[in-house]
């Protein structure tokens, strides 16, 4: 059980690595892949995929995928960035909102915004003299 296991791991091992590196020109369709070779077989096959990649072409997939590595964390930091600031933007102006909706609930009155319960007292008080000044005459 143990053989199997190692052949099917070392046979995806081989697949995902032939799958990296380029593609071959297209000159005919790959036969269907064998089930699952000997362990003994595994081994030969191995050493020959990797003595035949030219070691230049490995340091450039290297180089290639550490660059895209880079480009996708500062990406990532971008968007978490900007993300950031939108929340902090939007709590500001909920905040502000909410700072609003307080004074005017304060004030006590919502058909004059703004004004707080003194500025309505005094206003309300000037009424009130205009109105007897009204009824005396």
């Amino acid at each position: 059980m143990n053989k199997l296991i190692v052949a099917l791991i070392a046979g995806t091992f081989a697949a995902v690595a032939s799958a990296q590196t380029a593609a071959p020109a297209p000159a005919a369709a790959p036969a269907a892949a064998p089930a699952a070779p000997a362990k003994s077989e595994m081994k030969k096959e191995e050493p020959k995929k990797d003595a035949s990649a030219p070691a230049g072409d490995m340091k450039k997939a290297e180089a290639d995928k550490k660059k895209a590595d880079k480009e996708a964390a500062a990406a990532k930091k971008k968007a978490d960035k900007e993300a950031k600031a939108a929340k902090k933007k939007a709590d500001k102006e909920a905040a502000a909102a909410k700072k609003k909706e307080a004074e005017m609930k304060a004030a006590g009155d919502t058909k004059t915004p703004g004004m707080t319960t003194a500025q309505k007292d005094k206003m309300g008080q000037a009424d009130l003299k205009a109105q007897e000044k009204g009824a005396q005459k």
